[in-house]
């Protein structure tokens, strides 16, 4: 593990501004591309995807070796240890293949010792690579007829609720950092939002009681991150999607439900977002909204525009730089719970 100290005031404006960004890359190694990413748009997190990862089966020491090269290169730089992120929920979204353990996925898991087996060997799996944070559980709420059937626990609230609690537990326990997804809920919707945006009439009476049992549950047991998903519920906002929404990210997550970790957005290159809206918006919206971490997994111009798009609104005004000092201070704290990064006491 990666120990740094860092004090408040050796970080400048882009440092706060990087620190914000989760980021994609293509290759194997710690290459140009990523080493521009880390020192340049000074990264705070990169994710992971089957394209980083060798051969077939894959390679977990070239794996553990990107990992360990991009830690190194980021304290080199005077920069905070990196969130490495990937989606691992087992079934069809899983990054990680033979000889790595292989999980068919949530539906089949039908008790908490279930849930806990997996959880604890996927942990395993992450540690031994340098991989410190999981892109689940999903616990969104579907039935079979769903797109997100092959995904999911089930279409009963309180089972979600018990068996994802679970995972998220068992892989904080061990180390990796758990992210709900996909907030307040993608169950319903008929539309993949990799493509276009899908949107939900669903009433917030009936969401208390369907969609968003699951995520209380998370926000209750301390999970590390909640991703947003990209699906516009006319009833809770009409005008923008969950990923950046004001009323749903800040009032409703932040406020209502007392969530206080990480908040992450989906993939902003997905087509929800992409065809809907410009980024410039988006960001604006993101902070705004008191989202800390931008996610954008694809090397294209739109990082150096979500990068200088958070420098500027943090610039513009006293308001938004304390949301933005806000979100820094969230992601150093946790940073220093699980990546060992150590304060030093300011003056």
């Amino acid at each position: 593990m990666y120990i740094m100290e860092y004090d408040m005031t050796t970080f400048s404006d882009e440092h706060i501004a990087g620190q914000r960004l989760m980021l994609g890359f293509d290759g194997y190694e710690l290459n140009s591309e990523l080493k521009y990413l880390i020192k340049d748009m000074k990264a705070g997190g990169i994710i992971l995807f089957s394209r980083n990862i060798p051969g077939s089966p894959q390679n977990p020491e070239q794996l553990k070796q990107l990992c360990q090269s991009a830690q190194e290169y980021a304290a080199s730089c005077g920069q905070p240890p990196l969130f490495i992120s990937i989606d691992q929920e087992g079934g069809r979204v899983a990054r990680l293949k033979p000889p790595f353990t292989q999980f068919p996925g949530n539906p089949v898991i039908k008790t908490e010792a279930d849930a806990e087996l997996a959880a604890k060997t996927m942990a395993a799996d992450l540690n031994s690579v340098g991989i410190n944070m999981n892109l689940a559980p999903v616990m969104d709420v579907a039935d079979d007829k769903s797109l997100m059937a092959d995904r999911v626990f089930g279409n009963d609230p309180q089972r979600v609720s018990r068996l994802g609690v679970k995972m998220i537990e068992t892989l904080q326990s061990n180390g990796i950092m758990a992210v709900a997804k996909h907030f307040p809920g993608i169950g319903r919707t008929s539309i993949d939002s990799h493509l276009d945006l899908p949107i939900s009439d669903a009433a917030t009476s009936e969401m208390d009681k369907f969609e968003l049992l699951p995520f209380n549950a998370a926000v209750q047991h301390k999970t590390a991150g909640i991703m947003l998903s990209h699906v516009l519920y006319k009833q809770l906002d009409p005008d923008f999607p969950a990923s950046i929404s004001v009323p749903i990210a800040r009032d409703l997550l932040r406020r209502k439900m007392g969530f206080d970790g990480l908040v992450i957005t989906d993939d902003l290159d997905m087509g929800a977002i992409a065809k809907h809206y410009d980024l410039g918006t988006c960001i604006r919206q993101i902070l705004l909204a008191e989202i800390d971490i931008v996610l954008i997994c694809a090397r294209s111009p739109k990082i150096e525009t979500a990068f200088a798009e958070i420098l500027n609104n943090f610039r513009a005004s006293q308001d938004m730089k304390a949301k933005g000092l806000s979100s820094f201070n969230r992601i150093l704290e946790m940073k220093r719970r699980y990546l060992n990064l150590t304060p030093c006491p300011l003056p």
